[in-house]
């Protein structure tokens, strides 16, 4: 995800971005990944709005994701229009047509093809400030 963030970060005042949370990817009722319990993010998969929205809530504030983040719905209405399970990323036009649609992650999820694109698309977007650690004191 971090990838997605520098991009939102860099193009945020020439595109509008959204992220969707679909549904969980490992649940530990299902799928469960050793990866998941190394980076304890374990959760069951959610049977109610509410369990989703407290997983989309704690991603956020654990991984500092800043993003707008909206839940799907039970009935799995984006993930059904926009087969984005486990994770997929699309560009939206204004006159919402598709103009990219990325492959199913993890292996084809290219956070940098899109990055790609919207560095053709706004050329004088500078990239994002560099944090090397605190600026120099004034003498």
């Amino acid at each position: 995800m971090g990838h997605l963030t520098e991009i939102f970060q860099q193009y945020k005042n020439d595109a509008d971005f959204l992220a969707v949370y679909v549904r969980e990817a490992h649940p530990t009722d299902e799928w469960q990944m050793d990866s998941n319990l190394k980076d304890d993010v374990c959760y069951p998969q959610p049977h109610s709005l509410n369990d989703r929205l407290k997983i989309a809530n704690d991603f956020t504030k654990r991984y500092k994701f800043s993003v707008p983040l909206v839940v799907d719905t039970m009935g799995n209405t984006a993930n059904n229009l926009y087969s984005a399970w486990p994770e997929r990323l699309y560009i939206i036009e204004p006159d919402k047509k598709l103009s990219y649609v990325g492959g199913l992650g993890p292996f084809n999820y290219k956070p940098q093809e899109v990055r790609a694109i919207l560095a053709q698309r706004f050329p004088n977007t500078p990239p994002p400030a560099l944090n090397d650690g605190p600026a120099p004191k004034a003498r």
